[in-house]
């Protein structure tokens, strides 16, 4: 048999997921009444339960906005008010944002089993039919009295419509038959002999499968019209019969085709254009019904809104005198409150001015000890200028490599300084971008660790990074990079040619990842580790006058390390090397 158009199956899916009787659908609005009276003193709720209930999903999700935005803190309150919304987003077709609102709603809620009936319906429309069927499979174990409000038949249809998508037939085949026991409503059944057709079809045993296209389009046959169409429910039955007719007569069009029989096709499909053509009309007539019917409302609601603005000016004509009276209560508060602002205004601004002096004192201390050190990099940067400019002329080449080498290490230093206080000054003034954000430990320090190469090669100094790859941290990248560039700086000015660098991870506790630079190089004495961990220290006095630094590199890690919700940590020995150790997050904190 040559392929059925896969929209046969697509179509039905959309069509008749979770499709419910008349009877339980009242009932379900009768409990949901009875459960939210205790809310309708809130007048936005009052109006979208009853647009909800008339099926009048825009202003239904109008409403319940305003619900959400001037009713916080009731969790009961919130849980009807998404319940409303999300139904109302998915009669609207918009399934992004459905999800969303069913996915906002507590597990405590006491309908929330319609809830996941919903969710596996949307799981089912986006493909995803995996989670559809676990979804749905729990649904089949609810007790008698919730299947009062849903019907299990539809949900064990379409537990076997995803595995018939899923291409698991023997499972699908079991959800399908067990779904057409004892069903007595012609339309779901003609839906569901229409599965399994497409069952045997796609298992290539055509003969069953055209068996039961031919039921299901019998049974169409035989199903009648309602003749008078008064509500929403009228309407629906009536949309639902004429696609049957119209899907199965298509269908009996193929079969016919594919058994190369073209006049009994060919009368199917003309068949199948008159319900087509039907439905359409039906459709239209429907369309203007609601239109004149909104219209009706609409001037209805304008009266009544006129009457509630004549009713609120009378009631501002009675409070005139009142408010007048309060008025001049609230004057003699204000002052009273200005009063007592004032005073805290004035504290606050003392407090802010001695803070303001610190600060300004440390400016001064800071730029003092950048700018010596920037002269002194410039001045040694000139002397060997002189020197070079000798030994080019004498062309000696053997010292002509050894002072740019010495050059590019001042600039290089000086570089760093003037980069570390553009960061510090961003950093003090909170102009700096700053995003928390999952990371590979292993993959930033492998970055970072990559541009030093040369430098390390030129001080044969070894390097190591065995940081793990499965390491995952919280923090902002960019800061992060800063602080590992400073003291991989620091770690290869203060080791001694031939020796060794490590970056590694270790887990110290459950909630940080230790980050550890180790070096052989110079390390510290015990005074000076306690001195570099105090929070109160900006720059240090130096223990190695042989190498350039000002401190700065260090508190602006430690400022970086703290707003990145981290620790710092240093481990050294004079002669011995040292461990710089950086505690980042494992999870995002708040703050």
């Amino acid at each position: 048999m040559k392929s059925f158009p896969l929209f046969f199956l697509a179509f039905f899916i959309l069509h008749n997921l979770f499709s419910q009787t008349k009877s339980k659908d009242d009932l379900l609005k009768i409990e949901i009444q009875k459960k939210i009276s205790p809310f309708l003193k809130n007048s936005n709720l009052l109006k979208a339960s009853k647009f909800y209930f008339e099926k009048n999903w825009d202003s239904t999700i109008v409403y319940t906005d305003k619900v959400l935005n001037l009713s916080k803190g009731n969790s009961h309150l919130n849980n009807y008010t998404h319940f409303f919304r999300g139904h109302s987003f998915k009669n609207k077709k918009l399934n992004n944002e459905a999800e969303i609102q069913f996915k906002q709603i507590s597990k405590d809620f006491e309908f929330y089993y319609i809830v996941k009936m919903y969710l596996g319906e949307l799981a089912l429309i986006n493909k995803d039919y995996e989670k559809a069927i676990s979804i749905l499979k729990e649904l089949t174990k609810l007790s008698n009295e919730k299947y009062s409000y849903i019907k299990r038949k539809n949900i064990l249809n379409n537990i076997g419509i995803s595995y018939l998508l899923l291409k698991n037939f023997k499972d699908a085949e079991i959800y399908f038959k067990e779904s057409i026991k004892n069903e007595k409503d012609t339309i779901e059944l003609i839906g569901n002999y229409i599965n399994i057709a497409n069952l045997y079809y796609e298992r290539y045993i055509d003969n069953i499968a055209i068996k039961h296209f031919n039921r299901a389009y019998n049974l169409s046959k035989a199903v009648k019209l309602l003749s008078n169409v008064s509500n929403t429910y009228d309407y629906q039955k009536n949309k639902d019969i004429l696609t049957e007719k119209e899907r199965t007569a298509f269908n009996m069009s193929v079969v016919e085709e594919n058994r190369k029989d073209f006049e009994k096709a060919l009368m199917y499909m003309k068949e199948a254009q008159q319900w087509k053509d039907s439905l359409n009309d039906q459709n239209k007539i429907y369309a203007v019904a609601q239109k004149e019917k909104e219209f009706a409302v609409q001037q209805k609601q304008n009266e009544v809104d006129i009457l509630q603005v004549q009713n609120e000016l009378k009631e501002t004509q009675r409070n005139i005198f009142l408010y007048s009276a309060l008025g001049l209560f609230i004057l003699l508060g204000i002052a009273v409150y200005f009063y007592r602002e004032k005073v805290k205004s004035n504290k606050i601004i003392a407090s802010q001015k001695e803070t303001l002096d610190e600060l300004n004192t440390t400016k001064d201390k800071l730029f003092s000890i950048v700018s010596h050190d920037l002269r002194s990099s410039v001045n040694a940067l000139k002397s060997s200028n002189k020197v070079l400019i000798d030994n080019l002329e004498s062309k000696n080449l053997t010292a002509l490599e050894n002072l740019l080498q010495k050059n590019s290490s001042i600039v290089n230093g000086a570089y760093g300084l003037l980069d570390n206080l553009l960061n510090w000054a961003l950093l003090q003034t909170e102009q700096q971008y700053f995003y928390i954000d999952k990371h590979r430990l292993f993959i930033i320090a492998e970055h970072v660790s990559y541009n030093y190469q040369p430098l390390l090669l030129e001080k044969e100094l070894s390097f190591e990074n065995t940081v793990s790859k499965k390491e995952v941290i919280y923090a902002d990248q960019e800061s992060l990079k800063i602080v590992l560039r400073n003291l991989l700086d620091n770690a290869i000015k203060f080791s001694k040619p031939n020796g060794s660098i490590k970056i590694y991870s270790r887990n110290s506790s459950e909630d940080y990842c230790d980050l550890v630079i180790e070096d052989t190089g110079l390390g510290m004495s015990e005074e000076t580790r306690l001195k570099l961990l105090e929070d109160s220290v900006l720059l240090n006095k130096k223990e190695h006058e042989d190498v350039i630094g000002t401190g700065l590199g260090l508190q602006l890690c430690k400022s970086m390390i703290k707003k990145n919700h981290g620790k710092f940590d240093i481990e050294s020995e004079l002669g011995k090397g040292t461990k710089m150790i950086v505690s980042l997050p494992k999870t995002p904190l708040n703050g």
